[in-house]
């Protein structure tokens, strides 16, 4: 007769996926922006931007969106500076002191020394979307964010809204 293998062989214990989302605002009608939101099922939008108040879309602006995520998707709002790159870094890139590559070698390093992947709980990430400014991820910090979280954290899947 055989032995039985433990009770726990075979469990997955703490690799319940974690799901995160992201999307920019630019290029995006409010129609399309909300939409995407309400349909991807996303529990909060988590903002990771450096100036959210002085945005020129009018829906992006921090208190307003605040309002429009709660009144037409039912979803939460907050900001969370430790996932926002410094003025310095932007303002490099920016103004084409740093290319890509040296930005993203930047922030990277940001978030190693903030330890985001200790100091920002997983209950926030999952189920959140990731807001920034930038149409698309491939140059976007918010992509940045949630692969580096992907390579800390287990069981964790990038969704970007398009």
């Amino acid at each position: 007769m055989r032995p039985h293998a433990p009770w726990f062989m075979g469990c997955r214990v703490n690799e319940r996926t974690l799901r995160v989302f992201t999307i920019g605002f630019t290029k995006k009608s409010a129609e399309a922006f909300f939409a995407a939101i309400r349909d991807s099922g996303t529990a909060r939008v988590v903002d990771v931007r450096l100036n959210n108040v002085s945005q020129l879309t009018g829906f992006s602006k921090r208190d307003d969106l605040r309002y429009f995520l709660r009144a037409i998707c039912e979803v939460d709002y907050v900001h969370v500076p430790e996932l926002v790159p410094t003025q310095e870094l932007l303002s490099a890139y920016r103004s084409h002191k740093l290319d890509w590559a040296g930005y993203e070698r930047g922030f990277l390093a940001l978030m190693r020394e903030r330890r985001i992947e200790e100091t920002v709980p997983r209950d926030l990430i999952d189920g959140a979307c990731l807001l920034c400014s930038e149409a698309e991820p491939e140059r976007c910090h918010r992509r940045l964010v949630a692969e580096y979280l992907l390579e800390h954290w287990s069981g964790l899947e990038i969704v970007h809204l398009r």
